[in-house]
């Protein structure tokens, strides 16, 4: 009898197992998954930092082929570079004064400096995207629609401006701005050489253009970080199918 109540036992018990068993199976196929395909799938720390690189270098390449365009810059409201705040008293003198078209041209070439500039600005941006140190990727994957740019444009402006302010410079040249800056500007401050309420004008043009040619292109690979979290169809590479597909 003893062996007889053992063996039900055992029975009850590998019939219990089998049950569980069956369950767990029934419902990968239901949920059309499996632990072990789970597993394979699970993201990787190193997969979701190599994911997010390439949606910023996509960012920029994409960005960087808008901005460079005529007009990329000039008339695009959200990168539009506007006069200098510091130098808005010269405009308006200008204006006041028969410089009214001078004002214009400069204006003009403002962002005709940062569209130039934008012309080389891919590999710049690229070589910072590349050796940009992350640690945690989950953090930013999980943060918001524009986290990545945010992270780089954090931990990369200072670097980026100093590889980027010769190019700058070139266009700056190239489209002839301080030509058309000079003649306003000295007549400004000649003026104001003699006046106990003007201030000489004393705008550093290739800093200012940087700046603002970093940051338009900065907002332009946050909205290409938005179409990538947000678009499947903008996920263009296994990697970032992979990754921003994790994204409920």
């Amino acid at each position: 009898m003893k062996k007889i109540g053992i063996a039900l036992s055992l029975s009850a018990v590998l019939f219990a197992g089998s049950c569980d068993v069956l369950e767990e199976v029934a419902n990968e196929v239901v949920n059309g998954t499996s632990t072990s395909e789970g597993a394979s799938n699970a993201l990787t720390n190193e997969e979701v930092i190599k994911g997010l690189k390439e949606a910023l270098k996509i960012g920029i390449e994409k960005g960087a082929e808008s901005a460079s365009k005529m007009d990329g810059f000039y008339k695009n409201p959200k990168i539009f570079i506007p006069w200098p705040e510091d130098a808005v008293r010269l405009k308006d003198w200008a204006n006041k004064n028969g410089f009214s078209g001078k004002v214009d041209e400069i204006e003009t070439s403002f962002n005709r400096a940062a569209e130039e500039a934008s012309k080389k600005a891919t590999p710049i941006f690229i070589d910072a995207i590349t050796n940009m140190s992350i640690a945690d990727g989950f953090e930013i994957l999980k943060g918001s629609d524009s986290a990545a740019t945010m992270y780089l444009q954090k931990n990369t402006t200072e670097a980026l401006k100093t590889e980027f302010k010769p190019v700058v410079h070139n266009a700056v040249e190239k489209v002839q701005l301080t030509q058309y800056w000079s003649p306003v500007a000295g007549a400004y401050n000649k003026v104001a050489q003699f006046s106990n309420k003007m201030e000489e004008v004393n705008t550093d043009l290739d800093d200012y253009v940087t700046m603002k040619g970093i940051d338009g292109l900065f907002y332009l690979i946050k909205e290409e970080e938005k179409k990538i979290r947000l678009n499947p169809a903008a996920r263009v590479t296994d990697i970032l199918q992979k990754v921003f597909g994790s994204l409920k």
